[in-house]
């Protein structure tokens, strides 16, 4: 038995409880972790806008530890060695994972969603779920390396063709995501603006790496007045209180890449423009194996670093929640066991 937060019931905070001991099977392997991270998909979770969620359920997919036992078909790892996991765990079989594209893996099940998720020390991984994490990488990092910031990687460099000397918008570039947005955006050789609708954040955006931030109404006004004639990339990582400006500050060819929506509301395209000035939209969705790994190197040589914005125990998720809802935290939550 150990301590698990466990979603039952649609909009009602996960409750702590006693959980049972899940069996190991024979391709899995046992994580000890020493702390999770929290996502805002948590939190849609808990708010139904996520259908397929079968409940109860342990929330969380931000998985990463030290290896305490292997199954008897484990053969790439072993005790003792540290490990992240996907969000999600690909059949292996399909276009997409036979292709280097397992995000996009039609049979996947996601991690506090179709099965027991993070919030708890202890869970069984499949090893087809599961990088090594290299030496010198901090827990807080390899436990965001699949969700946050190796999501990031996919959507930057793999979607977005974000290149050296390019110019990038970051929305929400205070939150969990952006501010490591922001980071990979750096080491990607890119000149970077943040955009924040907390105007305390803008500092601490700065101090991340930002070149320049922006807030308020129309900001892709200002977002043109600083690049010149608008950014080769826009990561959109709010959805769509920020998606029109972001939009607007592509420059001719620029490319939006959306990889978060925190409210699903839809949002209105100006076809006119997306034709006449060549501009690309598209959706990024999780991280592979590849950009996991490219996101722990980046965090190896220290080019990337954890934004901490506050750590919690495992009785406090409905207070994480309520922190992140309300923007009170520069950075990510974590859980620590």
């Amino acid at each position: 038995m150990q301590k698990a937060a466990v979603l039952s019931k649609l909009k009602e905070y996960p409750q702590v409880r006693e959980l049972e001991d899940e069996p190991l099977r024979d391709n899995e392997v046992l994580i000890e972790q020493s702390e999770t991270g929290i996502c805002y998909r948590d939190i849609l979770t808990m708010e139904g806008f996520l259908p397929r969620v079968v409940l109860p359920m342990v929330p969380g997919h931000e998985i990463s530890g030290t290896v305490k036992r292997v199954g008897s078909a484990v053969t790439q790892f072993k005790e003792g060695d540290r490990v992240a996991s996907l969000i999600y765990v690909p059949c292996g079989t399909c276009e997409y994972c036979t292709s280097g594209r397992e995000n996009l893996c039609r049979n996947k099940r996601t991690f506090g969603e179709s099965m027991n998720g993070a919030y708890r020390k202890y869970l069984n991984v499949p090893e087809i779920s599961l990088v090594k994490v290299p030496s010198g990488v901090s827990p807080e990092a390899a436990a965001i390396s699949a969700c946050v910031t190796g999501m990031v990687v996919q959507a930057l460099e793999v979607v977005g063709g974000l290149r050296a000397g390019q110019t990038a918008l970051i929305t929400g570039a205070g939150g969990g995501v952006g501010s490591h947005a922001v980071q990979i955006a750096k080491a990607l050789g890119a000149r970077v603006i943040g955009e924040t609708s907390s105007e305390w954040k803008k500092e601490g955006i700065q101090k991340v790496g930002a070149d320049s931030v922006v807030s308020g109404q129309d900001f892709s006004k200002k977002v043109k007045e600083i690049s010149g004639d608008g950014v080769d990339v826009a990561l959109e990582t709010v959805g769509s209180p920020t998606f029109n400006d972001a939009f607007r500050s592509l420059k001719y060819g620029g490319r939006l890449v959306v990889i978060g929506n925190v409210d699903v509301n839809p949002v209105s395209l100006p076809l006119g423009n997306l034709i006449l000035k060549g501009n690309t939209i598209a959706g990024s969705v999780s991280s592979t194996k590849a950009t996991m790994n490219k996101a722990l190197k980046l965090s190896k040589e220290g080019k990337i670093a954890p934004v901490v914005g506050r750590v919690f125990s495992i009785d406090d998720v409905a207070e994480a929640y309520k922190a992140m809802k309300n923007r009170e935290l520069f950075g990510k939550a974590f859980i620590k066991f």
